[in-house]
């Protein structure tokens, strides 16, 4: 075992400039801990939200090395692990939220964090999976309790939770509208699963709703997206249905009055709490466990717009701030 390894980390906020390559002791773990040699991360928003400063309250101590996604091999266990041993091949969210994170030769995290890897994919593609195969998990199956024959409408059914939001609606027996801002991205989201998509620059929430839901609005609106869509989703959404939202986009000023005009349900899920507080951690094992049955059945599946290496994080920064790609980007540490 080498006494030091290879991390991207930054000592400040700032552009994706601010990442360096460093080198580091490699971790030890503690009791109820493993350490993962790290194959591959990917990117997403709670990333580069940490980098900007954006939201100090999540970010590792500095020199802070980022990125909740990992795949690895198992390098060494800690006291108490049972359930893993040199030598496994995993995928988790063990970290870089509040705690050092996967840009790195190797990660240390509570063995909870993680789950034995699908075997029909590649290990480096299931770690484009964990955060947002996990949020959208909890916002279907934890929060509006998706069944068959839902209308379920999902925001961005190309984006990196929503792809999976169509995936898992689709699977669950629903009947999925996705939205999408390109031709390009409503393909896509019908090549995952969707029944039917919209251009919502182009269709406004009026006209969808009367097309594609049959009792004065969808049973479920999936909204990963925020913003101006959590305001809309309220519109579309039947009386006594759900809307499912992710944790930014619910934190913002906003009229309420039709949740009670429409006896409406919000689900909101922060799906790195459970790292952040060090508490719970064993759900995310036990989701990521029925999220690679799925992938190993065939019914979801993570797509990889581009792959990139770790010393490339930079511009992979840049990409996802700019929103230019479908799906997830890759980071695969050579």
């Amino acid at each position: 075992m080498p006494s030091g390894m290879t991390a991207y980390a930054i000592e400040e906020y700032g552009d994706p400039d601010v990442f360096e390559e460093t080198t580091r002791e490699v971790p030890e773990p503690g009791p109820n801990e493993i350490r993962v040699e790290v194959v591959a991360s990917s990117l997403n928003p709670v990333d580069y939200k940490i980098r900007q400063g954006a939201i100090p309250d999540f970010a590792p101590e500095f020199p802070a090395i980022l990125h909740c996604d990992v795949a690895g091999v198992v390098d060494a266990v800690g006291d108490g692990v049972e359930e893993f041993e040199a030598g496994d091949e995993v995928y988790g969210m063990p970290g870089g939220a509040g705690r050092q994170g996967a840009l790195a030769d190797y990660v240390v995290g509570h063995a909870g964090t993680f789950a034995h890897a699908p075997g029909e994919i590649p290990l480096e593609d299931s770690a484009a999976l964990p955060v947002v195969a996990l949020t959208a998990w909890e916002m279907l199956a934890d929060k509006a309790t998706v069944d068959i024959g839902d209308e379920v409408l999902v925001y961005g059914g190309a984006g990196g939770v929503g792809h999976i939001g169509v995936q898992l609606a689709d699977w669950f027996g629903a009947n999925v509208i996705a939205t999408g801002s390109s031709e390009a991205n409503r393909e896509l989201a019908e090549e995952l699963g969707a029944d039917a998509t919209v251009d919502y620059t182009e269709t406004d929430v009026e006209t969808y709703v009367d097309e594609y839901a049959s009792g004065g609005g969808f049973d479920v609106v999936f909204d990963p997206v925020g913003d101006e869509h959590l305001e809309t989703a309220f519109q579309a959404v039947r009386p006594f249905g759900s809307v499912v939202t992710t944790e930014s986009s619910a934190a913002q000023d906003l009229d309420l009055a039709p949740m009670h005009a429409n006896s409406l349900e919000l689900g909101v899920v922060l799906v790195i709490l459970p790292v952040l507080l060090g508490d719970r951690q064993e759900r995310i094992g036990e989701e990521l466990d029925d999220i690679a049955t799925l992938v190993d059945k065939g019914a979801l599946e993570p797509h990889i717009d581009d792959r990139y290496t770790f010393d490339e994080v930079a511009e992979v920064h840049r990409r996802g701030e700019e929103g230019d790609f479908r799906g997830k980007l890759l980071l695969v540490n050579e």
